[in-house]
């Protein structure tokens, strides 16, 4: 018999389409500049802490109880942040957009069904395709990233998926999101996520699909607090839909899946909503200098409706990948060729990685 200490992953029963994977994860590095999973910058206001603190003390008190199942003031809540006429039968919340995105291909995916989407994307919707067993398809983007009805269409039309995901603006590119990819894809009779982690970054205001979903049942926004709303510690994703579609989710959820303490956190955030997003603007000026200043030195920046920019004209990405972190600067290498991905940080921040970028350069 194999000892613990021999004891491996290759001896365990694994699923067959696990075998040989390894989990999803950027590197966890503590260095001065951290720009490579594109978190806020800024931390949390004091205010808010404050709130924060004095919303949990009684939430804590109570842990012996089980939390709101329904999380009835936050879905009240973040009706009111989203605006548009939202309701809160409207809204459902998780753990993070990623375990939004899960309820829906749990509920709406799963064997013998089919996940599209436009690549390069967000990696992790191939995993959660993966781990309910549906089947993934990567359709290629347009030269410049870019998504248009007639390459939705075509997609849909060849590969006749359940479920579409389009990611606007898209991680890890930062391409905007126009409304006719979003019709096209509706047309199709398909589930249609519009995965709108980063669209508070968006140059367009108005980027959202939202008003769409009144005209289209089969609509799903996705949703993060943890990019502009400068929360990814606490994990709170949402969803905008069709209140029948937010039932459907209650079908998959885990009881009592959102704790009480999550909630708390959450709904004092909402209620300085304003302090939250206070640098928002900040944050858009500094991915937009970037795109300017890199493209002066020689790179290839793409235009950006998020709060990251993807720099192209970099001949060797690990090599600079590597360069950046000896200056205790860390970015994300996303395998896209020539390219590394570089999130907005302070004013500060951005100085120190143009001026390493600048460094290297001219080695």
């Amino acid at each position: 018999m194999t000892s613990s200490n021999e004891f491996s992953l290759r001896d365990l029963p694994l699923r067959p389409d696990l075998v040989g994977l390894e989990p999803y994860g950027a590197p966890q590095l503590h260095v001065p500049v951290q720009l490579n999973v594109n978190e806020s910058a800024f931390d949390v206001p004091e205010p808010v802490v404050d709130a924060i603190v004095e919303r949990i003390r009684p939430a804590a008190r109570a842990a012996n109880r089980y939390p709101d199942r329904e999380f009835t003031e936050l879905r009240e809540r973040l009706a009111n942040f989203v605006g548009h006429g939202v309701v809160p039968e409207q809204v459902w919340a998780a753990n993070g957009s990623n375990e939004v995105l899960q309820h829906v291909l749990q509920a709406f995916g799963g064997p013998g069904r089919k996940l599209l989407s436009f690549s390069p994307t967000y990696s992790m919707y191939g995993l959660l395709a993966q781990g309910v067993g549906m089947e993934y398809v990567r359709v290629p983007r347009r030269e410049d990233f870019t998504v248009d009805a007639e390459l939705v269409s075509d997609a849909i039309e060849e590969h006749e998926p359940d479920i579409v995901i389009l990611c606007g603006p898209n991680n890890p590119t930062g391409t905007g999101l126009g409304r006719d990819a979003v019709l096209a894809a509706c047309a199709s009779g398909a589930m249609v996520v519009v995965d709108e982690a980063y669209v508070e970054f968006s140059r367009e205001y108005d980027a959202t699909a939202i008003p769409l979903l009144e005209s289209h049942p089969r609509l799903l926004i996705s949703r993060t607090m943890s990019k502009a709303f400068a929360f990814a510690g606490v994990r709170l994703g949402y969803l905008i839909a069709s209140p029948v579609v937010t039932n459907a989710l209650r079908l998959v959820r885990l009881p009592y899946h959102l704790s009480a303490l999550t909630q708390a956190a959450a709904c004092a955030a909402l209620e300085h909503a304003h302090l939250m997003l206070a640098q928002v603007d900040a944050l858009r000026q500094q991915r937009d200098r970037l795109v300017v200043e890199l493209r002066r030195r020689g790179f290839s920046p793409y235009p950006s409706d998020a709060n990251f920019v993807l720099v192209g004209g970099i001949e060797h990405p690990e090599a600079v990948f590597d360069a950046l972190l000896a200056e205790g600067i860390i970015v994300r290498n996303v395998g896209i060729e020539s390219a590394l991905r570089i999130t907005a940080g302070t004013e500060a921040e951005t100085t120190a990685v143009l001026e390493a970028l600048q460094a290297i350069d001219r080695q």
